[in-house]
């Protein structure tokens, strides 16, 4: 079996999927806003890595709207995409988004951007491969 890795800068969107247990939730048997941001991050962080190739920090998370309640039992999906880049730093688009396992209904609750930071073996920040223009 052949390992095939994705050079630098090819990797621009990563999916992860989790699902709301009791021990995520509040007293009203929705998502904690906290568990929520750390999941976006997780998913910020799996897109820079795979994006730069490199280790990845999160520098900034920013404009993280709150839309609609996640609810215990739902599945979540998240999605990050590389939005821009910097020297250093690549900017992450998360959307979190709630499907019901029975229905299949789905719905965007959250969506929030982050910076990530790529660092060299030395941990200072590393050049990272600019995003390409989309193709026409």
């Amino acid at each position: 079996m052949t390992a095939v890795s994705a050079p630098a800068g090819t990797a621009t969107e990563a999916r992860l999927i989790e699902i709301v247990f009791p021990d995520h939730t509040n007293h009203l048997g929705t998502l904690f806003g906290g568990q929520a941001l750390a999941w976006m991050d997780k998913a910020a962080f799996v897109v820079a890595t795979r994006y730069a190739r490199r280790t990845v920090v999160t520098a900034r998370s920013e404009q993280v709207d709150f839309r609609q309640p996640v609810r215990q039992g739902q599945l979540v999906e998240l999605v990050a995409r590389i939005v821009a880049t910097g020297r250093s730093s690549m900017q992450v688009e998360v959307d979190l988004i709630a499907e019901d396992p029975l229905s299949g209904d789905a719905r965007l609750c959250t969506r929030g951007r982050f910076t990530m930071i790529a660092l060299d073996a030395h941990g200072t920040p590393t050049a990272v491969v600019p995003l390409a223009a989309p193709a026409p």
